[in-house]
């Protein structure tokens, strides 16, 4: 039984999304195949109650259906304001509004009018970053605080899994501003691995990642090349090129497999043409050594330069032949390394790490070991793996290293720049990395988002900041925590409703995605709207897999005592809560959020504590936004406020 995106299978009691279960439990996935028995006919609640609430439970009936439905529309992404699938009918029942089909029939049109489905999608772009959350690690509702600070290793993994595999079904096209020069754009697809051993995975992925990169500085000008995250959204389709050309907005894209056995490799890549399906170029290429591999990367950039009628810039033949090893031991390891690093859980970075210093040692002057060693350490701290103390100095002396090494290699500049202003807050120092990496590689996502986050926003340069993050979204289309983070720009630009627009377009992208429904829960915080903001926060929770029971638990507390006591007992509420949780947790609750309940509270000697302790563990990613996170502006007056400002080096007053 098939509607929409999701096929109900009735014998296992599972919702799939595209091949992935969604998770549903018992009694809600009941109440939906009641529905689907009748779609597009009314199902009373009446009916409900005795079909699945026997006999003597009629006291809890009310909550026990209001609570399976809500979870449904969790699971399926869909609201009751804007109903997709499940449709109230206000004093009688539930009705399911989506077409249904069983076993491959076309669905069918239902008897009863319909609610259409328009899920915006963003036309904006995005980058891969936790990808790396880099800057925006706590907020709103416990969720956040759960993924991205020091936090929540369990619910940290799952979100990231879900950024890693999912596989959006609405993905946006690429559009080019109005008087912008159009430039042909580039998809590199994931290289197929023919070995027939999963255990080559790592290798196929590094190949397809390692090409993007390169190919990203051939001549940035004249060719734009779409960044790995939303390439590989495309392993293992089965889409045609002319469908994957439409959805990321691109003029060519590179298909290639690897066949690796006893050593060798057996590489085929060929270039086409989207507009008509034309195959311009084709080749196929054994390889044995990494000098082998690095001819083979050398010489698809040149046919791909002659195809597309771009110059080959001089910086890109620097680029592609300054920092390549010619150990096959340390080019093997560095590409297992970033296999690990882009699977972005505490325990792949662990890996990555372990498996990048080995590389490391096996060639110490494999300057691009180093910078995606600077790589993990950085994301390693925004996941929570690592302090700030243990993480940021290791990732800058590995950047500076790669730097000193090959100084063309903008993803070094990057990262040092990452951790110029998240541990030493040396503003200007990151601001010369930022600008080095992108004129370096313009078709860099990080260095666009980076740039924006960790310097632009930071000092109050809130249009600029959002121009660079609309770039990063542009190379990356498909990255759900970048379309975020533009969602995240906006909010702190205080254009809250462009921010809500942004939110909900990437929920559109895939709505198992759980970080927005968290930061829309605190834009309606910010904008006084605490019983959306609750609801918000509980869908967000639910959707990173925390109990039913503790998640429930929370929202009822916390909507009791805003009943009771307004907005500041809510946060007083929301400031207990997080104190129990940090006795029990010490890693669950950071200072910084401790601070702003206490601030959004109007504790102002209690929020300063905490924040003073949170300048202490250089908690970065969060104390570099004060100067334009609205969650601060009760404090905006306070001579120890504007204190630390000046002492992280931020602006002050800003409107």
């Amino acid at each position: 039984m098939r509607s929409g995106m999701f096929e109900i299978d009735p014998d296992a009691g599972e919702v799939l999304k595209e091949g992935r279960v969604v998770p549903v439990q018992e009694l809600p996935f009941r109440v939906l195949m009641l529905l689907l028995e009748r779609p597009g006919k009314v199902v009373t609640r009446e009916e409900l109650r005795a079909r699945i609430w026997p006999d003597g439970t009629f006291v809890s009936f009310d909550e026990g259906l209001n609570t399976a439905i809500r979870k449904l529309r969790v699971a399926l992404g869909d609201s009751a304001e804007s109903p997709r699938y499940i449709e109230t009918i206000p004093k009688r029942g539930y009705r399911f509004i989506a077409p249904v089909s069983v076993q491959g029939e076309e669905p069918k049109a239902l008897t009863e009018p319909t609610v259409e489905a328009t899920p915006n999608t963003p036309t904006g772009s995005a980058a891969t970053v936790v990808e790396t959350q880099s800057g925006t690690g706590r907020r709103t509702g416990h969720l956040s605080w759960k993924f991205l600070t020091v936090a929540g290793t369990a619910v940290v993994l799952m979100l990231v899994l879900l950024i890693v595999h999912s596989r959006q079904t609405s993905k946006p096209s690429v559009k080019l501003q109005q008087g912008a020069t159009k430039r042909a754009m580039l998809a590199v697809l994931p290289f197929q691995n023919l070995s027939g051993n999963d255990s080559q995975e790592y290798f196929s992925d590094g190949l397809t990642e390692e090409t993007i990169t390169d190919l990203g500085q051939l001549n940035p000008a004249q060719l734009g090349v779409i960044a790995r995250t939303s390439a590989m959204a495309y392993k293992h389709t089965d889409k045609t090129i002319a469908q994957i050309g439409h959805e990321l907005g691109v003029d060519y894209v590179l298909e290639g497999s690897v066949r690796r056995e006893n050593g060798r490799a057996r590489i085929s890549a060929q270039l086409i043409r989207v507009a008509d399906q034309t195959h311009l170029w084709a080749r196929n290429y054994d390889a044995e050594t990494s000098s082998d591999f690095l001819d083979v990367q050398n010489e698809i950039g040149r046919a791909i330069a002659e195809q597309v009628r771009t110059e080959i810039t001089p910086q890109y033949q620097r680029a592609i032949t300054a920092s390549h090893t010619r150990n096959p031991q340390a080019y093997d390891l560095y590409l297992r390394g970033r296999f690990y690093w882009n699977q972005r859980t505490p325990a792949s970075i662990a890996q990555s790490i372990d498996v990048l210093r080995q590389a490391i040692d096996a060639d110490p002057k494999f300057a691009p070991a180093y910078a995606a060693l600077a790589d993990a350490y950085n994301i390693g701290n925004i996941l929570g793996l690592y302090s700030s103390e243990a993480s940021l100095p290791e990732a800058k002396r590995a950047a500076e290293k790669a730097i000193a090494l090959d100084p063309t290699l903008a993803d070094a500049h990057a990262a040092l720049g990452m951790a110029l202003s998240h541990y030493d807050f040396d503003f200007a120092g990151a601001k010369r990395e930022f600008l080095k990496a992108l004129e370096l590689n313009p078709n860099s996502a990080y260095a666009h988002l980076f740039y924006s986050n960790c310097y632009l926003l930071p000092m109050g340069q809130r249009a600029e900041a959002i121009a660079e993050n609309k770039k990063a979204v542009e190379l990356d289309p498909l990255s759900l925590p970048i379309n975020n983070f533009l969602g995240m720009t906006y909010l702190y630009a205080k254009d809250y409703a462009a921010s809500e627009r942004q939110f909900r377009s990437t929920i559109a992208m895939d709505p198992s995605f759980s970080l927005p429904h968290a930061y829309i829960g605190f834009l309606y915080e910010i904008q006084g709207r605490y019983s959306e903001a609750i609801d918000e926060e509980e869908r967000a929770d639910e959707l990173a897999g925390m109990k039913t029971e503790q998640v429930s638990a929370r929202a009822e507390r916390l909507k009791l005592a805003f009943k009771r006591e307004g907005v500041k007992g809510y946060w007083r509420e929301r400031l207990v809560l997080d104190e129990q949780e940090m006795r029990t947790s010490p890693a669950g609750v950071s200072p910084v959020n401790m601070a702003l309940d206490a601030s959004m509270a109007g504790l102002k000697p209690t929020a300063l504590a905490w924040l003073s302790k949170s300048y202490e563990a250089r908690e970065g990613s969060e104390l570099t936004l004060l100067a334009v996170d609205p969650a601060w502006d009760n404090l905006r007056e306070d001579p120890q406020f504007k204190a630390l400002l000046a002492r992280i080096g931020l602006p002050n007053n800003l409107n």
